[in-house]
């Protein structure tokens, strides 16, 4: 956990935070825009798994991939599902570091608040696990059980809990820093 913490803490140049913040960013906007708007095509207006941050239930499950049809379903498997595998991973490095980044604005980051940044590597690794129980259920559909769409809710509300966290704990962050701007502008003048 320290190691990671220390890895995080090297790669806060301000140039590298801000070029994973654009590529997450456009990756996330390309799944915003381009593939979650087309597999939701089949689907009816129903929700996907992966944008339901309260979870969801067997009968959902069950409605929302018989509406999607064989081709949403496939749609949804081998085309938001892919960017989705790619997503957690900038997430989780960009939000880490770009926590770390602030928090080193703040003189917080040689403190316990620098385990803060590990709150996007959760969210990451939560999101992972979350796709992993989409596809199997999309793979194994119609023969899915209430135990994996259970075990799959459980992430999706780790994610959603976590990066709701995260973003807090950002916004409370970077007031603090606008905080300390201002006085060291106040007292320099």
């Amino acid at each position: 956990m320290d190691k990671l913490i220390i890895n995080i803490e090297k790669n806060i140049s301000g140039k590298k935070v801000f070029g994973l913040f654009i590529l997450t960013n456009l990756v996330y906007a390309f799944m915003l825009l381009v593939t979650i708007p087309n597999t939701m095509k089949f689907s009816k207006g129903m929700q996907l798994l992966d944008m339901m941050p309260t979870g969801y239930d067997l009968d959902y499950v069950n409605k929302l991939f018989i509406t999607l049809g064989e081709n949403g379903r496939h749609f949804y498997l081998t085309n938001q599902i892919p960017v989705d595998m790619v997503y957690p991973l900038l997430f989780g490095l960009t939000y880490s570091i770009l926590l770390a980044y602030f928090l080193n604005k703040i003189n917080k980051l040689k403190s316990p608040f620098s385990y803060l940044s590990l709150l996007p590597i959760i969210a990451g690794i939560a999101d992972y696990l979350e796709n992993i129980g989409i596809i199997t259920m999309l793979k194994s559909y119609p023969d899915f059980t209430e135990t994996a769409v259970n075990t799959t809710r459980l992430f999706s509300v780790i994610k959603s809990i976590s990066t709701s966290i995260f973003f807090i704990i950002l916004i409370v962050i970077i007031i603090l820093l606008g905080i300390k701007l201002l006085k060291k502008t106040s007292d320099s003048n």
